[in-house]
């Protein structure tokens, strides 16, 4: 229990009586309290006024800097899940999947940077991560989120950005019988293949016994929601400083790069070695997808408290979640074979050297079903014992144990996450415009000598099926003794805490891929396979209509879909051993058994000591927290690893590695120990105006997946994209030196200003190093002197150079296998391979300013909340230099606005969060070496909701998420560089609350 001392006027003794906050209490000795302060008349407040008086009440009654929401009354949260509620807290700002709050950012840093706790637990995270994401958890049991930004001795570590808090409800808390029920409909106008309104179910029944010394609480919740994705999408931008390799192609060729009197261009970048150099940078491919997914989440906690004697108390929870995600999509785009400039027949570079515009030879155009089934299953079980063994002393144990399991391959018919990919390399060239617009356009000159392909020349490019189950599970314990001493020589210690904690994390994980199956790369050819009438022609005047260039306007203005099941049927009826030899078709990801098996594990040793202190200088009472902490962390890894044999070029656009027979084994560990002291003081140096100082030093531990041992390449090792990563066990964490001093206002009910500097100076940082790398055995075809003669016989001829036509010759020449495929010869160049790998790099820091203002206007009805963090450091990423460089992603403002109405058993709130372009990560899929960043756009989304309480029972409500219908967009280097775009629609719920 904290203890704080602050001065007590009437309206703060009063606040501290209506709120009861048993957690961060205000403590005065009872000598001090006047007989009106004593005998203040308790009103419960409920609603959203009574919550703004409890996560006031937090905020003030912390010890160091914490931020919370309060539940606004049994069952109810402002928002659809955990992760959009926590952005309304300043300072945190959300990412998002499927169009909802799922991972948190704070104060810039991402969700790797922040650590979840459920009750002071760590919580384990979805696959290689160590994100809980929070969109899988249900609010109906949850009284209290709490953002604590500042460093605590007696919490887990790995919350360097914070450490966001899930306080659950305790029967014990609330004596007697409850029971609350709430449905909605959620209208998804999005939906087109699923259900127009979908359900949402949730209950809370909780109950006492024995004169209130038993009890127990279970929720449960269901909820369903059917939507659509539209999406365009680039998966990376190629930089190319060969300025030699651009055709003199006249005026089809525009180059708005900056040039001097003589007609040289000026640089304006540097390249790895600091070179100044002139690029200029062509998009790897350019495609569109409408994704139909259903969703279903189902959250169950159960609580059990049992307190047999006055001050010992037994708690055991269960919590449980599942969710399901099912997806059908179908895609369609290009593919730029080679980027380096020389198949371009048209182009147009902006200043930055940016192509807007350009017309490539070769490559292909394909149309693309996808289908996957992911199930994640998380639970957790938990036991508490706390003892006040007498009015000094308080003892606690706790311990937990977690899982948190992804399966991709939940579709019991594929039992894998697939996609048939066909089209056709028959064309002259692909055109990419993205020079008005938000969204690129495409075109494809086919060799039909029109842009639209015939269904008859829809072949097999080829289809892949991959299944990599997961699981993330933690066993924790912790048991600490909290002596509050009643005398002793030292008046101002309030309370001395000490305690032990163990905590084992391990990390499970397979893949299993099937290669590309069915050719691959129309290689050989199957279009007789597909009948015509097994394509539908559609048109995409109704994709991405929110942005400029979409809708109508979007080019290319068709696309064709197919039925999964039937071209499955067929490639698995046609394309035999046979026919294909070791290509033939096939649907099992295991085809070749399983390509990759990893474990971590990872074991943390922590003892800790805290003691709070309270004192008065003046009349300014002072509180004081010290604490220290230490950990000793050991990790352990092993994989199994295939064995490349080869790449083979099996067709002009596709390339693929084959493999040894067995398996190769790799065991790697690493440990680091950490001293973690911290220091708060906060004072309240006017009538209800609190002065806070904080330091600290926190960690963030290195993502799990980045410390798995061993080294992966490219199954599909296409020309610019042969990549690999190794994994470093050995990864030390992050640590930063924290400052914070805030001023805060309490100035009336549910009524105050704030106002905080914080800085960090952060160590370790892991950033991806890109390493150029041969491996001994692994021969290139590419570049090979077979390769090159034939480029020389085809201008020899005339011909045009492509990847096509290059193929063609070798294959001409009799270089071929038996299976149409190129194989490599030792005497070939070995295969320069970019191959990523974590590394801690250099210190850097991060500063910011973070304010607030929450007013209630009297008794009125109306509030107000804005809250706004603008940060800054030396950790951005320059956008001009192709060094590989280590920014901290998520960095960005971000500011959020809130008013609302309630009175008479209405309540009208609306909330607007807005958070500024920002860093979500560098390296891009198809990408070039130099690690290219990936930004996102700056984003504000508009939430609103009614809720009318018809009376004490019954409340009906209607609610709308995204109302403006905002567009998520991303982009590279520069906007022009475009990435993503993505189109959710809005939401809306509408339904009832029922409470005895």
């Amino acid at each position: 229990m904290l203890k704080q001392q602050f001065k007590m006027n009437r309206l703060s003794a009063s606040l501290a009586l209506l709120m009861g906050v048993g957690t961060l209490p205000l403590a005065i000795a009872e000598e001090e309290q006047s007989a009106d302060e004593q005998n203040v008349e308790v009103i419960e407040v409920r609603g959203i006024k009574g919550s703004l008086f409890r996560s006031m009440d937090l905020k003030r009654g912390s010890a160091g800097v914490v931020d919370a929401i309060s539940a606004e009354e049994l069952g109810k949260f402002p928002d659809t899940n955990l992760a959009e509620s926590l952005q309304r807290i300043t300072g945190v700002t959300v990412s998002r999947s499927n169009g909802e709050g799922s991972e948190i950012t704070v104060r810039g840093f991402g969700p790797q940077f922040n650590l979840i706790t459920l009750n002071g637990r760590s919580m384990p995270g979805t696959g290689y991560t160590r994100s809980y994401a929070l969109e899988n958890l249900s609010s109906e049991s949850v009284k209290t989120l709490e953002v604590i930004k500042t460093g605590r001795a007696d919490l887990p570590t790995g919350g360097l950005g914070a450490t966001i808090n899930i306080i659950t409800r305790q029967p014990l808390d609330s004596p007697g019988q409850s029971f609350t029920l709430s449905a909605k409909g959620i209208y998804d106008e999005s939906n087109v293949e699923g259900d127009d309104v979908t359900p949402e179910v949730s209950a809370i029944y909780g109950n006492t016994f024995l004169d209130d010394r038993f009890g127990f609480l279970v929720t449960a919740s269901h909820q369903e929601r059917d939507f659509q994705q539209q999406t365009a999408n680039s998966q990376g931008w190629i930089a190319q400083t060969d300025n030699s390799r651009l055709p003199d192609i006249g005026d089809k060729g525009v180059d708005g790069r900056a040039r001097d009197a003589d007609g040289n261009l000026i640089p304006l970048f540097r390249d790895a070695e600091g070179n100044m150099v002139s690029p200029f940078f062509v998009p790897r491919d350019m495609n569109y997808s409408i994704n139909d997914v259903q969703r279903e989440r189902t959250n169950a906690m159960a609580t059990l408290q049992y307190e047999p004697i006055d001050g010992l108390t037994f708690t055991a929870d269960y919590v449980y979640t599942r969710a399901l995600t099912g997806i059908n999509g179908f895609g369609w785009g290009i593919w730029n074979s080679s980027t380096e400039g020389s198949p371009m027949v048209g182009y147009e570079f902006d200043e930055n050297g940016t192509a807007v515009y350009t017309d490539i030879r070769g490559g292909d155009g394909s149309f693309t079903a996808n289908r996957s089934t992911t199930e994640v299953n998380a639970e957790s079980i938990g036991f508490n014992v706390e003892w006040d063994a007498s009015e000094d002393w308080v003892f606690t144990l706790d311990y937990h144990d977690s899982s948190n399991e992804i399966d991709n391959g939940a579709d019991k018919g594929l039992g894998s996450a697939a996609q048939v990919i066909l089209g056709s390399d028959q064309l002259q060239s692909k055109v990419y415009d993205y020079r008005s617009g938000e969204v690129p356009h495409t075109t494809i000159n086919w060799n039909n000598g029109t842009t639209q392909l015939n269904p008859g020349e829809i072949d097999s490019n080829f289809s892949q099926f991959i299944h990599s189950p997961g699981k993330t599970e933690i066993q924790q314990g912790q048991l600490d003794a909290q002596w509050y001493p009643s005398f002793n020589s030292l008046d101002s210690l309030a309370k001395v805490e000490f305690g032990a904690a163990y905590t084992k994390q391990t990390m499970t994980g397979t893949t299993a891929w099937s290669g590309l199956r069915g050719g691959p790369g129309f290689n050989p050819s199957y279009t007789e396979i597909f009948p015509d009438s097994m394509f539908h022609l559609q048109s995409t005047s109704g994709l991405l209509d929110e942005l400029a260039g979409g809708g109508a306007d979007l080019l290319p203005p068709y696309y064709y879909t197919f039925d999964f099941d039937e071209a499955i049927a067929r490639q698995l009826a046609f394309i035999t051993p046979e026919v294909a030899g070791e290509n033939y078709y096939s649907i099992n990801p295991y085809f070749d058994g399983i390509d990759s098996s990893n474990f971590i594990e990872e074991e943390t040793y922590a003892l800790f000591l805290t003691s709070q202190w309270a004192f008065d200088i003046g009349d300014i009472p002072v509180n004081v927290n010290l604490g220290l902490r230490y950990e000793s962390t050991d990790v352990t890894s092993t994989v199994k690893q295939r064995v490349e044999r080869q790449v083979v070029w099996a067709s002009p656009t596709e390339w693929i590695t084959q493999y040894s027979d067995g398996d190769s084994f790799l065991t790697q560990t690493g440990e680091y120990d950490v001293w973690l002291p911290m220091l708060d003081i906060n004072a309240e140096v006017y009538e209800d105006v609190v002065v806070r100082f904080s330091a600290s030093k926190t960690i963030a531990r290195p993502l799990l997946g980045d410390m798995v041992a061993g080294r992966s390449l490219s199954g599909s090792p296409k020309i610019g994209s042969r990549t690999g990563f190794l994994g470093n066990p050995g990864l030390l964490p992050l640590e930063s030196i924290n400052l914070d001093v805030s001023l805060e206002y309490y100035y009336d009910e549910a009524s105050y200003a704030s106002i905080g500097f914080f800085n960090k100076d952060v160590d370790n940082f892991v950033s991806n190093s890109i390493n150029q790398v041969t491996i001994d055995g692994l021969h290139d075809v590419y570049n090979s002197p077979r390769y090159l003669e034939a480029i020389s016989q085809l201008e020899a001829a005339g011909t045009e150079v492509t990847e096509n036509t290059i193929f063609d010759q070798m294959i001409a020449n009799g270089y071929g296998n038996a299976d149409g495929q190129i194989a490599p010869l030792s005497t070939d160049p070995l295969i320069v391979w970019d191959v990523t790998s974590p590394v801690n790099s250099d210190k850097k820091s991060v500063h910011g300013i973070e304010v607030a203002v929450q007013h209630v206007f009297g008794e009125t009805g109306f509030g107000v909340g804005v809250n706004g963090t603008f940060v800054s450091g030396d950790v951005e990423f320059d956008p001009y230099s192709l060094a590989q460089q280590a920014p901290l992603a998520g960095l960005g403002d971000s500011a959020n606005f809130q008013v609302f109405y309630e009175m008479d058993g209405l309540s009208v709130k609306a909330t607007y969060a807005w958070r500024d372009d920002y860093l979500i990560g560098v390296g891009q899929s198809q990408g070039s070496a130099d690690a290219p960043p990936q930004f996102a756009k700056d984003f504000g989304q508009l939430d609103a909701s009614i809720n009318y309480d018809v009376n004490e029972h019954v409340t009906l409500f209607l609610e709308g998420i995204n109302i403006t219908n905002e567009t998520e967009q991303g982009y590279g280097r520069f906007e022009e560089q475009f990435l993503f775009a993505r189109q959710y629609g809005s939401r809306y719920m509408f339904g009832g609350r029922l409470r005895f």
